[in-house]
Parts: structure tokens; sequence; C-alpha cells
């Protein structure tokens, strides 16, 4: 569809499949120069992000999902784990993984296959940058044994994908962004995975689970989404006490 320049120095073909309504990157080969730090300079937005996701994940596993405090969750591709502690902080049972960032908040609660399955797994400004979407989820839902996948991205006009100049979100000066849809595209893709796709505006769900929608109305409504967290917060009680004393007693063991 067009070529641009990838950290101001590789000249890089964007290909569109007019079928996925899905504009990518074939051969990546800058990736690992791309990821020398895990989060880019430019993401000014990761704080404010964090806790905006946190509250409207809360809205949907309290009041979508149904979780009571019993349910588990991953986080996949993590980053420092800030969004992890969050959900942790707000009551819920939320686990980080991340195999190219250090876990920094979330210390301690690192998913591992022994913990069993997810209600659901979160992945948070992650799919823009696989190579192989489809696979990607397939793989992520197996390895946590979920059937739903919430994650965000910034998506383009059904059949329109803009020219270079015309859209911030390809960040070619960081080189991580390679994959672009829009809702058609993540329609079509969710329809491949057998799932049913349900947009929340820059926030997504797949689901194998046949969601209300109306209660997903509900918790996405930007006036009800902090009151909806904040309930969920009261009735399930906030993990930073329980979690101090999880730590406290494994370092004692430890070194026991």
């Amino acid at each position: 569809m067009f070529t641009a320049e990838i950290l101001h120095k590789y000249m890089v073909p964007y290909h569109y499949c007019a079928a996925c309504d899905h504009l990518f990157v074939s051969n990546p080969t800058w990736m690992e120069e791309a990821y020398s730090d895990a989060i880019v300079q430019e993401d000014t937005d990761i704080a404010a992000r964090n806790i905006f996701n946190a509250l409207k994940l809360a809205a949907i596993d309290f009041l979508v999902l149904g979780d009571r405090g019993r349910g588990k969750y991953v986080d996949v591709a993590g980053g420092y784990g800030l969004l992890t502690r969050l959900m942790r902080d707000l009551g819920f049972d939320y686990y980080w993984s991340d195999p190219y960032a250090n876990n920094l908040y979330a210390r301690g609660f690192e998913y591992d296959p022994s913990l069993g399955g997810c209600l659901a797994v979160s992945a948070i400004e992650v799919l823009e940058h696989t190579t192989n979407p489809l696979d990607f989820i397939q793989r992520t839902l197996a390895d946590h044994q979920s059937d739903t996948f919430i994650f965000t991205t910034e998506v383009f006009a059904d059949n329109d994908p803009p020219l270079p100049g015309h859209w911030g979100y390809y960040a070619f000066e960081t080189g991580q962004h390679i994959a672009f849809f829009s809702r058609l595209g993540l329609t079509r893709l969710a329809e491949r995975l057998g799932m049913t796709y349900y947009p929340l505006g820059r926030l997504h769900v797949f689901s194998k689970k046949n969601l209300p929608r109306w209660k997903l109305k509900l918790a996405s409504c930007k006036w009800l989404v902090i009151p909806l967290a904040l309930i969920a917060a009261s009735r399930l009680g906030s993990r930073r006490g329980r979690d101090q004393a999880i730590i406290r007693n494994r370092t004692n063991r430890t070194q026991a």
C-alpha cells in the first residue's frame, strides 16, 4: 500500500489485505532494535492509560463476567506490571506475564500454569505489535485456559486505512507498531477464531461466551465506569494488605 521510514533509517513496505481489512508489515527485521527498551520514551500515556484501563476492566470483570473474587486473570505483555498491581488493588486476582519486560509493580504475582485457567486475558496495546495476530490470540488463550480476550488498539475506518502522515498510530519512529485493524477487520479476525467481537470504543472484547451486550454497554459508559469500579472494589476488597502478607510469608520461608 505504501512505504515508510522506520526508526529513521529503514524503508519498509506496508501491505494491505482487503479481504481481512488488515494493514501489516510482513517481515519486521528490526524488532530487536525496536525493543531495546520494552517501553519507548514516546509513550507518555503509560500511567493514565493503565489507570483508566484498570477502571474499565474492573467494571467489565465485575458487571459483565460476574466475578465476585473467585476468578483469575492475566495481563499478557504486561510491561512493568502497573496494570496488574492496579487490578489487584481493586480486588481482582490478577497476574502478570511479559517475556520482554521486568515486572516492577506486581512482583510475586507472575502467572504460572499451576494457577489454572483464567476468567479473561487482557492485552493492552499489544495486538498492533504482533506479526501473526491470529496465532498470538490462539496461543495466549490456550496457554492461560481462557475463552475471553480483552484488548485495546486504535482502529482505522472500515476499508480505508490512512496514508502516512494522516495517522500518528503508525508510530514509524519507534518501529514497534506493525499490525493495524479496522472494526470490520477485528470482526473477521474474531470469526476466524470462533469468537464473538464486542466493540467498546478503543477497548475490544473477543469471547466464546455469549456476553450480555447491555451489561457491556453499561460497563463501558464513561459516566458509569468509575462508580462500577469503586463498587467492585468495595465488594471485593483491595488485595494490597493480603498481597503484602503473602510476600512476607514467602520471604520468611525462603530465609528459613
